[in-house]
C-alpha cells in the first residue's frame, strides 16, 4: 500500500435515471477520522451507509463530504413538508408578536424554504438511490486517494533523504566518539576523584554513583538506538501504508536519544562542542521529519 498524505480534494458529477448528484470530497490533517457531511435531509438515510464506505478507503484526516442532488422535475413527486411548514409560520407569528410589527406571511417566500418539498414516501427509489450515491462516492474518494498518494509519495521522497542525512550523521558522531573516547574517560576519572576527595562516603553507594556517572559518561548506547531507530523509520517509509502514527512515536524516540546524547555532550573540550553542533542537527531533522509526517495517513 503506498504512503499517502491527509490532504486531498475531488468532485464529481454524475446523472442518474432519477436525477443528478454532486458529491465533493476535501481532506485536511486529523489524528483520527474525522468524518463531516453536508447534504439535504432527503438524503440523511443514506449517510451510514456512505460513513462505513469511507471508513474502508480512509483511515484518518479531517474529511469534509458535501453531496448535492437534484431530482428530475418530470419523476419528481413532491410532497409539501407540512411540520416545517408549520414550524415556519409559528416562528413568523412569534417573530411579530416580539417585534410588535404588523405583517403578512408571504407563502411564496415560505415555499422555497430548502426541505419545504420532499418527494413522496411512497415513489423514492431507496435501493436504487442508495446504490447510485455509493457508486458515485467511492469514485469520488477514489480520485481522492490517488491525489493524496502522490502527495505521499512526494512528502516520502523528501523524508527518506532527511533519514539518510540523521544515519550519516550518527556515523559521524560515531567516530567522534571514538575520538574523544580519551576526554570522556578523563572527565569520568575527574568527577571520581572528587567523590572519592569526599569523607564518609560508603563504598556501595560510590560504586552505584561510579555506575551512574560511567553511564553519564558515554554516548554509545544513544549512538546504537539512533542507528537501529533510523533504520527501523527507513523501512517503515519503503513499506509505505499506514505511517504516520507510526512515524509519530519513532520520531519522539529518536528526539529522546538525541538530547540524551547531547546532555552528556559538555565538559570534554573541542570534541563536545564538534558533537554537540552534529546532535542539534540530528535534532532539527528529526523536528522537520515529524512536522512534514503529520500530514501522513
Amino acid at each position: 500500500m503506498n504512503i499517502r498524505s491527509m490532504t486531498g480534494f475531488a468532485r464529481l458529477r454524475r446523472q442518474s435515471p432519477d436525477g443528478e448528484a454532486v458529491i465533493t470530497v476535501k481532506g485536511v490533517n486529523h489524528r483520527g477520522l474525522d468524518l463531516h457531511f453536508q447534504m439535504p435531509g432527503v438524503l440523511d438515510p443514506y449517510e451510514s451507509a456512505m460513513r462505513a464506505l469511507i471508513r474502508k478507503m480512509m483511515s484518518r484526516g479531517h474529511i469534509e463530504i458535501r453531496v448535492q442532488y437534484h431530482r428530475n422535475k418530470s419523476d419528481a413527486v413532491a410532497s409539501l413538508n407540512a411540520e416545517l411548514l408549520d414550524s415556519y409560520l409559528a416562528a413568523f407569528r412569534q417573530a411579530t408578536r416580539h417585534t410588535g410589527t404588523v405583517a403578512e406571511c408571504d407563502l411564496n417566500v415560505a415555499l422555497r424554504v430548502p426541505g419545504m418539498f420532499e418527494p413522496a414516501a411512497d415513489q423514492e427509489p431507496e435501493a436504487e438511490l442508495q446504490a447510485f450515491l455509493l457508486t458515485l462516492l467511492e469514485d469520488a474518494l477514489t480520485e481522492m486517494n490517488k491525489v493524496r498518494e502522490r502527495e505521499g509519495a512526494e512528502t516520502a521522497a523528501v523524508l527518506v533523504e532527511r533519514t539518510k542525512s540523521i544515519r550519516t550523521a550518527v556515523g559521524q558522531v560515531r567516530e567522534i566518539r571514538t575520538r574523544a573516547m580519551p576526554a570522556f574517560q578523563q572527565r569520568l576519572r575527574d568527577r571520581l576523584g572528587e567523590m572519592l576527595g569526599g569523607t564518609g562516603i560508603e563504598p556501595q553507594r560510590l560504586v552505584q554513583e561510579a555506575a551512574i556517572l560511567a553511564d553519564r559518561s558515554d554516548i554509545g548506547e544513544e549512538i546504537a538506538r539512533l542507528e537501529i531507530h533510523s533504520e527501523q523509520l527507513d523501512q517503515m517509509l519503503q513499506k509505505g501504508g499506514e505511517v504516520g502514527k507510526k512515524m509519530d512515536f519513532l520520531l519522539q524516540e529518536m528526539n529522546r536519544e538525541a538530547n540524551t546524547m547531547l546532555s552528556k555532550t559538555n565538559g570534554i573540550g573541542e570534541q563536545g562542542l564538534v558533537l554537540t553542533e552534529v546532535g542539534l542537527g540530528i535534532k532539527a531533522d528529526i523536528e522537520k521529519i515529524r512536522e512534514q509526517s503529520l500530514n501522513l495517513e
